[in-house]
């Protein structure tokens, strides 16, 4: 258990020192140094606050927190974006690059050498993002809960992520032969990649299973601390590998798949079903419950990597307050204030928050304004 009001961390050292953007969405130009321990940006809607927390995730994951391609991150009217950052790794200075120009490939670099694979980059530098799009993992498909899953495991494990590369890979050659007209009738063509799906995914599944019951106890205590104990919530991991191995259910399954065209058995059909109390959270939750439900999943995520990981994961807060009532609002902004969490960025609309905030820091902070892809130094200790 959680001891929320003694639990100290013993914190590896990971810190974004600097940040270069050019051409990132609305940000044309920006030179920023940040806080080691808590920045806040406050601003208006739409003025650039999720783009930097957007352009921190990137650098960390190859990508845009949206899944948005290349080309639509690239500021109106420009033909490439930049991004350069520097951190602290564990007393060490880590300099990383990426670019992606018009039509050409996208370039990652760090300490100025290339990466060969983008994946090898991947779990250098952990992010735990927040955004109000996150409401998805509640009210989208099961691919949603998958994709969470498969990001906080991959962020520390990288046989699961080869593992997972290689099942879909499996699985996208199956689906080929699914499509083909006339049907496939070689039967050692569909063994070859049922074999190969039943393999990867055996380790996919267990892994996922060990995350799903080391991560539940951790995610209920801090939801329990938020909601000061009105709620109950679960966890649970559904599999077709929960019924054994996935070759015979798809040979069971084969003719069906051929008619549909698709696969319909394996480890992309996992789930991670959320509830409250009895009832599914997607169908009974409130907004007040959703979101803490939310900001739960994120801080719970944030001290399983804390504890898996080489290095403290940096935590982007996204606009996590609104819909949330006082208590609740209370509790999380103890959790974020205290020093637990290593550097943190947060945004709001609303002032208020963001200095009840400062005002219970011991630690430093740096609060920024922001208005049309720039950032001002409104106070800083």
């Amino acid at each position: 258990m959680i001891n929320f009001a003694n639990h100290k961390y013993e914190l590896k050292a990971m810190k974004l020192e600097h940040l270069t953007i050019v051409n990132y969405k609305n940000i044309r130009e920006a030179d920023l140094d940040f806080s080691r321990n808590v920045n806040c940006l406050v601003g208006n809607n739409g003025m650039g606050k999720t783009n930097l927390l957007d352009a921190i995730y990137y650098m960390s994951f190859c990508k845009s927190f949206n899944n948005v391609t290349d080309s639509q991150v690239i500021s109106h009217g420009e033909e490439y974006f930049m991004l350069k950052g520097l951190y602290e790794l564990n007393g060490m200075e880590e300099d990383i690059q990426c670019g992606y120009k018009s039509k050409s490939k996208k370039s990652f670099k760090r300490g100025g050498k290339e990466y060969k694979r983008l994946s090898d980059h991947i779990g250098l530098l952990p992010i735990v993002m927040l955004t109000p799009s996150d409401s998805i993992l509640l009210t989208g498909g099961s691919d949603e809960r998958r994709r969470f899953i498969d990001m906080v495991i991959s962020q520390f494990n990288k046989p699961y992520l080869n593992a997972l590369i290689r099942y879909n890979g499996a699985l996208q050659q199956r689906n080929i032969l699914l499509k083909q007209d006339p049907p496939c009738t070689d039967m050692s063509l569909f063994s070859i990649c049922e074999e190969q799906m039943d393999f990867y995914g055996q380790q996919i599944y267990a892994a996922r299973k060990s995350f799903v019951e080391e991560f539940t106890p951790v995610f209920q205590e801090f939801y329990h601390k938020i909601s000061l104990n009105r709620e109950e919530v679960s966890l649970t991991y559904t599999s077709h590998f929960d019924n054994g191995s996935l070759i015979p259910q798809l040979n069971e399954v084969r003719s069906r798949d051929m008619a549909l065209e698709y696969t319909t058995r394996g480890v992309h059909k996992d789930d991670l079903v959320m509830m409250i109390g009895d009832h599914a959270m997607k169908q009974t939750g409130s907004q007040g419950q959703n979101k803490t439900f939310l900001v739960t999943l994120k801080l719970a995520q944030f001290d399983f990597l804390r504890r898996m990981g080489d290095t403290t994961p940096i935590l982007l807060l996204d606009d996590i307050f609104d819909r949330l009532d006082g208590d609740r609002v209370e509790q999380i902004i103890k959790l974020v204030a205290s020093s637990r969490f290593g550097q943190i960025f947060i945004t709001d609309t609303n002032r208020e928050y963001i200095d009840r905030i400062i005002g219970q820091l011991s630690d430093s902070y740096k609060l920024f304004g922001v208005k049309n892809g720039e950032y001002n130094i409104l106070s800083e200790k």
